[in-house]
C-alpha cells in the first residue's frame, strides 16, 4: 500500500506533465497559424504590387493577376525612368533625406541625453514644454507664415529646418538613456576626470548605436516619404522631391487618358499606361528605403524595446 501510495502520485505527475505539454503544443500551433495568417495579410498586398507592376493591365482588370505576373511587361517602369524629372526627384529626395536626418540626429540625441539627466536645471519645465507641443500645434497657416517670414519658400531648407526634431522620438531617446546607460560607467568617467562633453562623445555616443540606428530609420523614412511639405512650400519643379515628381507624372498620365482629346484607342492606351505607372511608382519610391533597413536591423529591435520601456 505504501509503495502504491508512493508510485501513484508520480504517475499522476507524469500524466499532468504530458497533459500540460499537449496543451502547450496546441497553444503554440494556434499562435503560429494566427501569425502566419497575419504575415500573409501584410505581405500579400506588397507582393501583389510587385507582380502587378510587371503585368499586363488587362489581366489586372480581369482579376487574372493573383499569385504570379501575367503578360509580363515593363511599360510602367519604362515610362517612369525615361522621364528626366525622376532623376531630379531622386537627387533632391536623397539630399533632403541625408541632410534632414543628420540634422535630426544632431538635435534629437543631445536633447534626449540632456533630458535624461536629473541634474539638468529646469528639467521638468523643459520636458513639460515639449510635451505640450505634442498635443497642441499652431496649424498649417501659422507654419506657412513662419516659413515665409524666414525666407525659406522655394528653398531646400523648407524641407529640412521645420522638422528638425520630433518630440516623440526625443522622448524615446530619453527613455533609452534613462534605462540603458549604467550610472556606474558615468561615475567612472567622472572619477577619471572626463567632463560633460568628453563623457557624451567618448562614452555615451558609442553606447547609443541601437537608438541612433532606430532614429536614423524613423527620420529617414519620414523625409523620404514627405511630399506634403513640398506641396505647400515649393513651386520650383527643380526642387521637387521624388514623391512630388511621381505625383505629377501620374496626374499628367491620367489626364492624358481621361478623354481630353485624341481617339478612343489612344485614350485607352494612356489609361492602361497610367495604371501601370501607378504600381511601378510604388516600387520606385519604396525600394531604396527598403534597402536601408538591413543595415540597421540588428540594432532596430534592441533600440525600440529599450526606448519604449519608460
Amino acid at each position: 500500500m505504501e509503495e502504491n501510495a508512493i508510485v501513484n502520485p508520480s504517475r499522476k505527475i507524469k500524466k499532468l506533465s504530458k497533459a500540460m505539454s499537449k496543451s502547450d503544443r496546441i497553444y503554440y500551433i494556434v499562435i503560429d497559424v494566427i501569425l502566419v495568417l497575419l504575415l500573409l495579410l501584410v505581405l500579400y498586398p506588397l507582393y501583389f504590387v510587385v507582380i502587378a507592376s510587371v503585368s499586363d493591365t488587362d489581366a489586372i482588370f480581369n482579376g487574372e493577376v493573383f499569385l504570379y505576373p501575367v503578360g509580363i511587361n515593363f511599360k510602367g517602369y519604362d515610362a517612369l525612368l525615361k522621364n528626366d524629372m525622376i532623376w531630379t526627384g531622386y537627387r533632391n529626395t536623397i539630399l533632403y533625406t541625408l541632410g534632414g536626418t543628420l540634422l535630426n540626429i544632431a538635435v534629437t540625441i543631445p536633447a534626449g541625453w540632456a533630458l535624461s539627466r536629473l541634474e539638468l536645471p529646469w528639467r521638468k519645465f523643459i520636458a513639460t514644454y515639449f510635451i505640450i507641443t505634442m498635443f497642441f500645434g499652431g496649424g498649417l497657416i501659422p507654419l506657412y507664415l513662419l516659413v515665409s517670414d524666414l525666407n525659406l519658400l522655394d528653398s531646400p531648407f523648407a524641407m529640412i529646418l521645420p522638422y528638425a526634431v520630433s518630440v516623440w522620438n526625443m522622448f524615446m531617446v530619453k527613455a533609452f538613456y534613462t534605462s540603458g546607460i549604467p550610472d556606474g560607467v558615468l561615475e567612472a568617467a567622472e572619477v577619471d576626470g572626463a567632463g560633460s562633453f568628453r563623457t557624451f562623445f567618448s562614452i555615451v555616443i558609442p553606447l547609443s548605436k541601437p537608438i541612433i540606428a532606430v532614429m536614423v530609420l524613423f527620420y529617414a523614412v519620414a523625409h523620404w516619404n514627405n511630399y506634403f511639405s513640398a506641396l505647400i512650400f515649393l513651386s520650383d519643379e527643380n526642387l521637387y522631391p521624388l514623391q512630388m515628381v511621381l505625383r505629377e507624372i501620374l496626374i499628367m498620365t491620367e489626364t492624358a487618358g481621361s478623354g481630353m482629346g485624341g481617339d478612343a484607342s489612344t485614350i485607352l492606351e494612356q489609361s492602361k499606361l497610367a495604371n501601370s505607372i501607378k504600381y511601378s511608382s510604388i516600387i520606385v519610391s519604396t525600394l531604396p528605403i527598403l534597402v536601408l533597413y538591413p543595415f540597421v536591423s540588428k540594432f532596430f529591435e534592441k533600440g525600440v524595446m529599450i526606448g519604449a520601456l519608460k
